[in-house]
Formats: C-alpha cells, structure tokens, sequence
C-alpha cells in the first residue's frame, strides 16, 4: 500500500471515530467479527488459552491532570483564557474530580468490557465451559488487573454456575505475566532512540492553533510578556500542554462523563491524528520489531510465550481442561503480537512507514484487549491432530504457518513455530 493511502486511510479513520487517535487510551470496541468460521468437521473447542489487558481506565498519574489545570488555572486568574479555554479548564476539573483517589484504577466501563468479554467466550464456546471444569485465572498484582480478571470471573460464574474457579494474584508469576529485561530496557533508553522520537514528534506536532484558541495573550504580547510567559511563551510549554490536553480528551472515552461532554472539539482531525502517529511511533519503537530498539523488544514476552506452551502441554493431556486466563497490560499483548506475527505485525521498518506496513497499534492494544488461543479436538478420532486458532480482540487472526483450514492452524505446528522463534533469542542476553 502507497504510504500517502495508508496515511489517509488511517486518517479517515480518525475523522469517522476520533477514539482511535488514543491508541492504548482507545476503549475496547468489541469484536468486528460477529460469527467465527465454523470448525473442521468432527472439531469442537475443549481448551483457552488467554492473556488479556485490564479494562478502561482513569489516567495514571496525578500530574496528568494537575499539569494542565496549573496552567489554566493561573491564565484564568490572569485573565487570560478565552471563553473556549474557561470551558476546557471547567471540564478539566470535572476530570480531576472524578479521578479523585482513583488514579489508574478500573472505571466502570472498564469492568463492563470485560464481563462482555467474558459472556462472549462462554457463548460462542459452550465446550470449554461445560459442566464442572476448571477456569484457572492469574492476574499482575495491579488491582485494575486484579478487578478486571474478577469481573469475568463472576461474569462466567452467573452463566455457567458449576465452574469450577481458581485465581491469583502474585509476584510469584510476574516474571511471564509482566517481565522485564535489563538488556531490552536499556536499549529503549540509548540516545540515539530519544532523539529519533524527538525528531519525529518535533515533526508531528503543531500546538500553536490550540494555544490561540484558549489563551488570549500571544507569544509576542508586548503588553503582558510576564504572564504570557509563564503560560505559553516557551515552545516547550506550549507543546507540554498540548500533549497533556489531547491526552485527557482521549482518555475521556473511558470514563463515565464521556456521556457528558467532549474534549475533541478543540482539536481538528489533522492534530488527532498527528497525536496518533507519534503514540503509534512510540509504542513500535518500545514494543515492536524497531530497529531503533534492536529488532529485540517482542521477546521481552519470552517467558508469557513459554509459559502459554508449557501449560499447554499440560492441559491438552486432561480430558476437560476448561481455561486458562491471564490478566496484565498492553504491553504484553502487543509484544506477543509481534513476536508471533499476528496479523502481519512483526515488522522491522522506520517510523515514517509505519502505516504503509499497515502497523496500526489501535487494532492491537485497546483498553481490554485480548489474545484467545483456542484449541480444538475431534472427539471421534483420537489420531486426528488439534488444531488451534487465534483471536485477537475476538476477531480471527492470522499467523505466518502452513494450513489447509485457515483460520486454523495445527498445535503441533504452532508448537515447533513458538519454540523455533524463542530459540533465536540470543542467550548471552541473559534471561
């Protein structure tokens, strides 16, 4: 696809539904794919295998609310905001508000996306859950984790009364369920990766529209040089808050006043979506194939993708193995994505071309989004080979391996594909 299409389509996009210039802020959307192509003849689904992302969230971080209410703030002491900008610094507060004491905590849509989560694999696979097996659950220790995965637990328990349920939450397991490496942190953070960001954030952001919208001093107003500069005269603050004031109103999706007013109408689809390039930069240079970052960064879920075999192994020797569910954040899922190429997305390219190779970063790590490894058996033949397919956000995916029945793919052959990429990770680079 020419780079100028791909561009465009996204932005497109973007002007239909301004939620995608969040990226990881985007609330789930659930699944485009409404019916799932049927099974090889003689299979039914008997096993899960999942790692999911919490649900929608508050912002992390106090200061990302306090940062741009200080500078509303004291432009409105100032008399310096325009009617626009008083009406920002009215719902920024409402936001603070509501984020009171809460900071990253589950909102409620999050806690809903992942019952509907929930209610969908029990329908759409009825097998797994049959009478009284097993759902073994384990969460990261972060409490919206911790809430998500107890939220389709009791979704699952309303619907299937006699499962059967095992959860935790432990540092015992964070080593697969949210691993981190020394030698692939530290190749994130060489100079010459920060500064190639830089250069394409300088690049893919213009503040100076907005700053005009809400503020009345200008960068060269002779008549008020002090307060203008405590406000917006340095480019470095203008840009600050820029970024800090797109970010609330992509965050607003996820929250209970998304009901009550907007944040996007001061931006225009160009800025949203310039916003959408850099997070998308950002994220494939910590999470993907960049060459920036070594080509490296998908193995950081090496231990998640052992551990997934490992378990497998195990669950297909029972007869009713049920579940395994897995609860964490978007990194994982997003660097999984890649380290198996679903959907394409172990790309090594330059941040410019990102959207010719079609790596979109919003159709993989939504707020609640969700890997499913579900695997079939025939039931009349004990010969026959299991097969498994992947769901990426309840949506059919692909993978780079040989089958006569897409979207399935035979275990043995997925097996022998894992286990081949994770020997290609260097081992002198510690584990």
């Amino acid at each position: 696809m020419a780079a100028n299409t791909a561009a465009q389509d996204v932005r497109n996009d973007i002007s239909r539904n301004p939620d995608i210039a969040g990226c990881n802020y985007m609330a789930y959307p659930g699944p485009r794919q409404t019916s799932l192509t049927p099974s090889p003849q003689g299979y039914t689904p008997f096993y899960i295998s999942h790692y999911g992302r919490h649900g929608s969230r508050y912002l992390i971080s106090q200061n990302d609310y306090d940062a741009p209410l200080r500078k509303l703030r004291l432009a409105n002491e100032r008399q310096l905001l325009t009617d626009k900008g008083k009406e920002v610094l009215t719902k920024v507060e409402r936001m603070k508000a509501e984020s009171n004491n809460r900071l990253g905590e589950l909102t409620p849509l999050g806690a809903q996306q992942h019952r509907d989560i929930a209610r969908r694999m029990v329908e759409r696979f009825p097998e797994v859950f049959s009478d009284s097996v097993t759902v073994n659950a384990k969460s990261t220790v972060v409490i919206r984790c911790i809430l998500s995965m107890e939220n389709e637990l009791m979704q699952m328990a309303a619907m299937k009364p006699t499962l059967q349920f095992v959860h935790d939450a432990s540092q015992h397991d964070m080593y697969y369920m949210n691993q981190s490496t020394k030698l692939l942190d530290s190749l994130k953070n060489q100079p010459q990766v920060k500064e190639a960001i830089k250069t394409f954030n300088d690049t893919h952001s213009h503040s100076d529209r907005l700053m005009n919208m809400l503020f009345t001093c200008k960068e060269q107003d002779s008549n008020n040089p002090t307060a203008a500069a405590d406000i917006i005269m340095s480019k470095e603050r203008q840009k600050q808050l820029y970024k800090q004031l797109i970010d609330l109103a992509t965050a607003l999706q996820n929250t209970e006043l998304r009901h009550e007013f907007t944040l996007y109408d001061i931006f225009n689809t160009d800025e949203l979506y310039e916003n959408w390039q850099r997070t998308n930069a950002w994220w494939y240079q910590n999470n993907g194939f960049s060459p920036l970052t070594g080509s490296l960064q998908p193995y950081s879920q090496r231990n998640l993708l052992r551990k997934i075999i490992e378990e497998t192994d195990s669950c297909l020797k029972l007869k009713d193995p049920g579940a395994t569910l897995r609860f964490g954040h978007e990194g994982m899922v997003m660097s999984l994505t890649c380290l198996l190429d679903i959907n394409n997305n172990a790309v090594a390219t330059s941040l410019d071309s990102l959207e010719q190779h079609q790596w979109l970063s919003h159709n993989i790590f939504p707020m609640a989004c969700n890997l499913q490894f579900v695997f079939y058996r025939d039931n009349n033949d004990s010969s026959a080979p299991i097969l498994l397919k992947v769901l990426l956000n309840e949506n059919e995916a692909t993978l780079p391996i040989a089958t006569n029945t897409p979207p399935y793919y035979r275990w043995d052959d997925f097996r022998k594909y894992a286990l081949d990429i994770l020997d290609k990770y260097p081992q002198s680079q510690g584990q």
